[in-house]
């Protein structure tokens, strides 16, 4: 860790900055209520070290070349796996973490979600084309109350929200205390995370037409799978993908007081698990997603919606659908605040998880550089 402290230090108020966050990023059911998602529980084998890659000269921020192992401990990496054609390949852990230890997603939640969502439509349990409105009367009247699934699977929801992630008193951090994710501020009590959400409101202009990246639209989508088919969201992870993908450790998901789980970047999973969840995908569903399905996230989403929308800086050419990343060079990708990364890149066969503790949510100039780092390991 960058400097040391007690587990007392750690609270609700300083648990996603430094040094705190590198604790408790793979500690988070210890601050937050959460539900487990059982795995198979199987023994994994021991870690793996970088081989080859360990001189693998990729571009740091500073623009300076670096080997992978220094570039991975400047960016507070707390994880790196590498999967090529089904087997690990290479891996690198930061000592102060343990790779048995389920880390925060954060955003990449939400593509477990859009999963989900692929296979229960191709259950025919509803179709893309309903409208919220449809399953969850009480969005009616709220921005989400008209909008299609489709809109809402591709963060094309029309809402007046702003996702400050530093926000520490306005409607974001209202957001993240109904989520149980901030302290409660004296004399004020939070909603919890469904009437909140269903108090947002419409902005002026029309659902579809605008890729508007919000974490709210991933947490209603949550609760509406939960509404269709009467399982909690962790069942649903544990049963349709968890299992399924003969996952080796039990992952787990922040839940709000009544139960609600956070899809939209809640769930802890380790990174080899995360790896098998992009090699599944990367081998065309395996029959836990049909191929159809997953053939649809490597087309995308509308290409000029995303380049007229806020994270086109992301990928030149790229798309977004089911909250999946699609890059324009036949890579898809889950991604998180913080640095957490999936890249599925079939043309090489590689899958790679990058899991951190990065100080700001976002930062521009480092995804750049991160990205840049994926595609040199891929073709490696």
């Amino acid at each position: 860790m960058t400097q040391p402290f007690n587990r007392r230090d750690v609270t609700l108020s300083n648990w996603r900055t430094l040094p705190y966050s590198q604790w408790a990023f793979h500690n988070a059911c210890e601050l937050v209520p959460s539900a487990i998602i059982a795995s198979r529980r199987q023994a994994e084998t021991a870690p793996r070290d970088l081989g080859a890659l360990a001189t693998l000269p990729v571009q740091s921020l500073s623009g300076a070349m670096v080997t992978l192992p220094e570039f991975l401990t400047q960016n507070s990496t707390d994880a790196f796996v590498v999967m090529r054609k089904g087997v690990i390949e290479a891996e690198w852990y930061a000592p102060h973490y343990d790779p048995a230890q389920p880390h925060l997603l954060f955003s990449i939640t939400k593509s477990i979600t859009g999963l989900i969502a692929e296979i229960l439509a191709e259950q025919g349990k509803f179709s893309f084309d309903d409208l919220v409105g449809d399953h969850m009367p009480d969005m009616i009247g709220s921005a989400y109350g008209d909008v299609s699934l489709r809109h809402l699977f591709d963060m094309q929801v029309s809402v007046q929200f702003t996702d400050d992630f530093l926000d520490t008193s306005g409607a974001f951090d209202r957001y993240r205390r109904a989520m149980l994710w901030n302290p409660e501020k004296p004399g004020e009590t939070a909603p919890d995370l469904r009437p909140f959400l269903a108090s947002i409101e419409k902005a002026a202009h029309a659902h579809g037409t605008c890729h508007s990246y919000h974490s709210i639209n991933t947490d209603l989508a949550g609760i509406l799978l939960e509404v269709i088919t009467g399982s909690r969201f962790a069942d649903l992870v544990r049963d349709m993908i968890w299992l399924p993908i003969g996952a080796h450790s039990d992952a787990h998901i922040t839940v709000d007081r009544a139960g609600t789980a956070r899809a939209g970047g809640g769930m802890s999973a380790t990174a080899r698990d995360l790896a098998r969840v992009g090699e599944m995908l990367r081998l065309g569903g395996l029959g836990v997603v049909s191929a159809d399905r997953v053939a649809a996230l490597w087309r995308g989403g509308d290409r000029q919606i995303w380049a007229d929308g806020d994270q086109a800086y992301l990928f030149d050419g790229g798309s977004y659908r089911s909250y999946f990343y699609e890059d324009g060079h036949g890579v898809v990708a889950g991604i998180g605040i913080h640095g957490q990364w999936l890249w599925i890149d079939p043309a090489t066969e590689t899958v790679i998880v990058r899991l951190s503790a990065e100080p700001l949510p976002s930062n521009e100039e480092l995804d750049h550089v991160v990205i840049a780092m994926l595609r040199d390991v891929s073709k490696a």
